[in-house]
């Protein structure tokens, strides 16, 4: 018996039915399915092995976010009322309009950096340590060899992070003391940005900076409209149309705004920026005035003004704006590598703890043992070294320093110097799209009739094509008269059944792109003596000059089809909200009244105007739209499939261009049926697109337009390269599908024979189960996604959804919010436990960057907000391969030797230790005091050991010829506990000949065993540098020499240590020879064995 499942949002159903479900299966419940493994299964159990191995972080945290709860309870966001110019109305009191991006304040600087530090258990060691040498039966040595190092850490990071907040709390001020003028009853008056309260009115002059979210109520252009730029929030270049109020706009004068009582009602602050839902009230009026405001209303925050003065009524500031919403915190990143080391630390403290505890046991627990045990602990803390942090922090700075210094990536910013190691660990990198991936610049190439295509090399045909229609038309006729006709028209009088010649579908179709749009021309004013604006007398005279007209639209497609019919002869030389003129070559100006403008929509993925031409009288309706949208619309065809193919395999973006001739009787039907749906109170989208849709049959198909969005310089190579190097490339944008798609295609992130899975939009849970099966069965296909239905998957399938994208070679999620684009990148980090890398360009990439392990920012036409906000600025795209392949490879490979070696030379100088302790009775006694040990850990082999930070494996060149070299380092094996261990073994083996040696060959006094091990011991070190070191630099030279230098010059003054009248004989020299010959020699031997046998992938290479 087959039980039958309803697709529908039943919750009950769908958690008892595994996902892994066939579609048919999902209807005939068949078990023939697998499941994937569930988030919610398993679920680590809780006990006393959790609370040790990190269970008592995670309870502290959550007992601290309990606290600055109930501390900080975070107010509930609501709707308000906003009176025009009356902030004293307010009925609650709203956050102060300023911009801040600081960590820390006055008072929690302090404690808030050394939290920062002490919350490593390396530096909280160091800590008890050095207190532990206040207590007299636990003092050891001299308290200077334990409190200096930790407080020379301490100061560098405290001033980094201070440099660091400076620079914060600059940009902040200047940000907050931008000056605007706001209305008042007493005239204009200048007040701060962070001054701004909502219900103020305030005036926004061209190219200034929205300083709050408003609503438009009036502009100085006389079409009642401006346009305002909105990259530094959405990412988009293209201008944003916005409409003041009708009702504030038809005031007389500006000071009117104060004679009328009238209030804003607006939602409550929410994430969404491209949505809002408002009305406006005018009660001083007979019957009262209501307008519903929506999102062409607004004025967001971080926008800047692009045409005009606007004056807006302020609804939302500071931490209510849309901009600060969508703006995550910048956590303090920590690189992975720094997380390994902090592991090992652990593991060295255990294995110092249990050496303390063997001694005391050997000791047979007598006395005082406790103490004992402590004195012990504290005589092996080298074990543990100090200068690990201040080596590794050293490190940083200069690899840092390397790639700010690079010539082949000018440019470049350091500005996160903590993380560089990360740079080659990455295996997950999240790009934008627009203006990262593209130039954002449109390009038109290709124009399609059917029969005939023309490319860029052939538009000098068309131009031609196009003088020669409109020199039939006697050039007597204006604009006004309806004498003459064009051509066209004779032929379209004519029986319809005749085909049209070249030169008239060529006329038509040029004519259509030249109508059907939403651009804009701007006339840019020249600054004439008496400063006045020359737009408007610009548009009083018809004067329209070329050289300084500008396009503005809200797609720069657009803008660059219009662009392209100016350069063949057809100009739109103006366009307000009711009228559209275009220029014909030879000067004439032919006039269109716009009737309706259907705007584009991410549903209906087309646009259309309905116009009548002013001379003729003849109205036509025009619409162009994606490929998808317009093929079941127009007329039969056999070629628009296929070229439309043919196009986007070349990587343009392709529209199709369609017309409609419509009688007077025709058009006045259809606007009754319009204004009809458009008043109706249910279901009034459907209805109005039901009307719309009655108008959309049977289109005169004109033309296929291809535009291609030029893609930043060798995206194609740097995008393969990185593949190569296994990194998994994901897309995340703003745009829309379609030109997502596109670009994913041309710039080759989708290789050529990849198919590409475009996920269906999904609405519930049974919608999402459905096509998260149809995904599962394809395999090795790039998938596209768009921001609506990601949020439905995650909502339901989180585990399984990011189980299954992670499989697939190239992700693309379009239509992605800037809060969304951090979501995915958090996901894959809690989902993979894989190092993940944003690189974007705009405001709205900000989010993403930050929350990233490794955020680089292109500083481009989008301003600087991304850069300023990422841990590395670059200047291009192509730069990344480079500061992944070299950079990061070096810093990664070099710090993990550096941090090795820095232990090992702890390790050596404990074993020594322990060798001692155990031969002399098991004495809590050690073995070098006072300046031996400091100098040891500095000047002796400080040099040397950090001249490992110029090592490198491989040249930069092979780096890049193969870049498959990446993928062994994101398996960490240059750190991991194997290597660990055989430093282990080496330090051990060290350590135990150079004490035993040295005990052996002494013969009188004690003095002289001191003498012989600590020569000796230097004296390996420096050897173990150069076995260490890969590729010699004439720096690394000139440290072991300088170090060999110090330590034989300051034998002079160790006479407290040394017996100076032996180190100067014989014996001493070939003992100390012997003991560091015996210590050195096997470790040579076994690597160049190794380097012959076992060679390292890079070492075949650089053979």
């Amino acid at each position: 018996m087959s039980k039958r499942y309803s697709v529908d949002d039943d919750s009950s159903n769908l958690d008892e039915m595994p996902l892994m479900m066939s579609e048919e299966g999902f209807e005939n419940d068949e078990n023939d399915y697998q499941t994937l493994p569930r988030a919610r299964v398993n679920r680590r159990r809780r006990g006393l092995g959790w609370f040790l191995m990190g269970g008592w972080k995670v309870l502290c945290g959550s007992c601290c976010d309990c606290l600055s709860h109930i501390c900080w309870r975070r107010k509930e966001l609501k709707a308000r009322t906003v009176w025009l110019g009356c902030p004293e109305k307010c009925e609650e009191k709203h956050p102060k309009n300023a911009i801040k991006n600081q960590k820390y304040n006055f008072f929690t600087f302090v404690p808030g950096v050394l939290y920062q530090q002490f919350k490593f258990f390396l530096n909280l060691y160091f800590l008890v340590v050095a207190c532990s040498q206040f207590v007299p039966s636990l003092k050891i040595g001299y308290l200077y060899t334990y409190w200096a190092p930790l407080a020379f850490v301490m100061a560098v990071t405290m001033m980094r992070e201070a440099v660091d907040e400076v620079r914060r709390f600059r940009r902040d001020k200047e940000m907050n003391s931008q000056l605007y003028s706001k209305l008042t009853m007493r005239g204009k008056i200048q007040v701060k940005s962070s001054d701004i309260q909502v219900g103020d009115l305030i005036i926004v002059e061209k190219n200034q900076r929205i300083p709050a979210d408003m609503i438009f109520l009036r502009t100085s252009e006389k079409t009642g409209a401006c346009f305002i730029r909105t990259d530094q929030l959405d990412g988009e270049t293209d201008w944003k149309l916005k409409v003041a109020v009708c009702c504030t706009q038809r005031l007389p004068a500006v000071g009117d705004l104060f004679s009328i009582r009238a209030f804003v009602y607006a939602q409550r602050p929410q994430l969404d920026i491209h949505s809002f839902e408002g009305n406006f009230t005018r009660e001083d009026s007979d019957p009262q005035i209501h307008e519903s405001l929506s999102i062409e209303n607004s004025l967001w925050a971080s926008t800047v003004v692009a045409s005009g003065t606007v004056i807006g009524v302020v609804i939302y500031t500071g931490k209510e704006t849309r901009s600060v919403l969508n703006t995550s915190h910048a956590k303090n990143k920590v690189g992975l590598l720094d997380l390994e080391l902090n592991r090992l630390t652990k593991a060295l403290f255990l294995a110092q703890v249990v050496l303390s505890v063997v001694m005391i046991a050997l000791q047979g627990f007598l006395g005082p043992w406790f103490r004992n045990l402590f004195r012990f602990v504290v005589l092996f803390s080298y074990i543990i070294p100090i200068s690990l942090r201040v080596n590794l922090d050293m490190g940083k700075s200069a690899y840092g320093w390397m790639i700010m210094k690079d010539e082949n990536i000018p440019g470049t910013v350091v500005r996160t110097s903590t993380i560089p190691e990360e740079l080659g660990r990455l295996v997950y990198l999240l790009t934008d799209k627009t203006g990262t991936l593209t130039q954002n610049e449109m390009v038109f190439k290709r124009l399609h009739l059917g029969t005939v295509s023309y490319g860029t090399d052939t538009m000098d045909e068309i131009q031609s094509h196009i003088i020669q229609s409109y020199a039939l038309v006697p050039p007597q006729q204006t604009s006004g008269t309806a004498s003459g006709t064009t051509p066209v028209r004779k032929t379209q009088t004519s029986a319809p059944k005749v085909r049209k010649s070249v030169s008239s579908r060529i006329h038509e179709a040029v004519k259509a792109i030249a109508l059907c749009h939403n651009v804009t021309p701007v006339y840019e004013s020249h600054a004439n003596g008496n400063g006045e604006r020359e737009t408007e007398s610009a548009e009083a005279d018809q004067d329209y000059i070329d050289d300084n007209r500008t396009y503005q639209a809200s797609s720069p497609d657009e803008v660059a089809l219009v662009q392209w019919t100016e350069s063949v002869g057809l100009t739109l030389v103006n366009r307000d909200l009711q009228t559209l003129q275009l220029k014909t070559p030879s000067g004439q100006i032919l006039s269109f009244s716009i009737l309706q403008i259907f705007p584009f929509t991410s549903e209906s993925k087309r646009m259309g105007i309905i116009v009548r031409e002013e001379s003729t009288g003849d109205i036509t309706f025009y619409m162009k739209g994606a490929d998808v949208a317009m093929a079941s619309i127009v007329q039969y065809n056999d070629w628009l499939e296929e070229e439309c193919g043919n196009m986007a395999r070349e990587g343009l973006r392709t529209l199709v261009v369609a017309k409609k001739s419509l009688s007077e009787e025709q058009y006045q039907d259809f606007e009754n049926r319009y204004t009809q749906a458009k008043l109706s109170i249910h279901d009034r989208s459907l209805k109005v697109a039901a009307v719309v849709e009655s108008l959309e049959r049977e289109l005169e198909l004109l033309c296929l337009t291809g535009v291609e969005d030029q893609l930043q310089a060798d995206v194609r190579p740097t995008l393969e390269l990185l593949r190569n190097a296994g990194i998994k490339i994901w897309m995340l944008t703003g745009d829309k599908l379609e030109t997502a798609t596109c670009i994913a295609k041309s710039s080759h992130l989708v290789s050529r024979n990849q198919d590409i899975h475009v996920f269906r939009p999904v609405s519930n849970r049974g919608e999402a189960h459905l096509e998260l099966n149809a995904f599962r069965r394809k395999h090795d296909c790039a998938l596209v996604i768009s921001g609506d239905s990601l949020e439905v998957c995650l909502k339901y399938y989180e585990h399984e959804f990011v189980e299954l994208a992670c499989q697939c070679p190239a992700v693309v999620c379009c239509r992605c919010s800037p809060t969304q684009k951090a979501q995915i990148v958090t996901l894959l980090q809690q989902h993979t436990d894989n190092r993940t890398c944003a690189i974007g360009d705009g405001g709205n990439d900000v989010s993403m960057i930050q929350a990233a392990d490794c955020g680089i920012g292109i500083e481009g036409k989008e301003g600087k907000q991304a850069s300023l906000a990422a841990d590395f600025s670059i200047t291009q795209f192509k730069h990344i391969g480079r500061l992944l392949m070299v950079h990061g490879r070096n810093s990664y490979k070099r710090s993990a030797a550096l941090g090795q070696f820095v232990m090992h030379r702890g390790m050596i100088i404990s074993t020594m230790q322990a060798v001692f302790s155990s031969i002399f009775y098991f004495a809590s006694v050690p073995l070098y005091q006072g300046f031996l040990m400091v100098g040891y850990a500095t000047i002796y082999t400080m040099f040397p050991v950090f001249s490992l930070v110029l090592d490198q494996d491989v040249k930069p060149e092979m780096a890049l010829l193969y870049p498959e070299l990446y993928k062994d380092l994101t398996k960490g094996r240059s750190l991991s506990f194997k290597t660990f261990l055989i430093w282990v073994l080496i330090s051990v083996y060290q350590g135990g000949i150079l004490m035993y040696g040295a005990l052996v060959l002494f013969e009188s006094e004690f003095v002289h065993v001191v003498a012989i091990s600590f020569t000796a011991l230097i004296l390996t070190e420096l050897l173990m540098v150069a076995l260490t070191i890969r590729t010699w630099h004439w720096l690394m030279v000139v440290a072991e020499f300088f170090s060999l230098g110090c330590y034989l010059a300051s034998l002079a003054f160790l006479n407290e240590y040394f017996d100076l009248s032996f180190i100067t004989t014989w014996p001493f020299l070939w003992k100390v020879s012997a003991i560091t010959l015996v210590s050195c020699l096997p470790l040579y031997i076994i690597k160049y064995l190794k380097r012959k046998f076992s060679p390292p992938s890079y070492s075949k290479l650089s053979s």
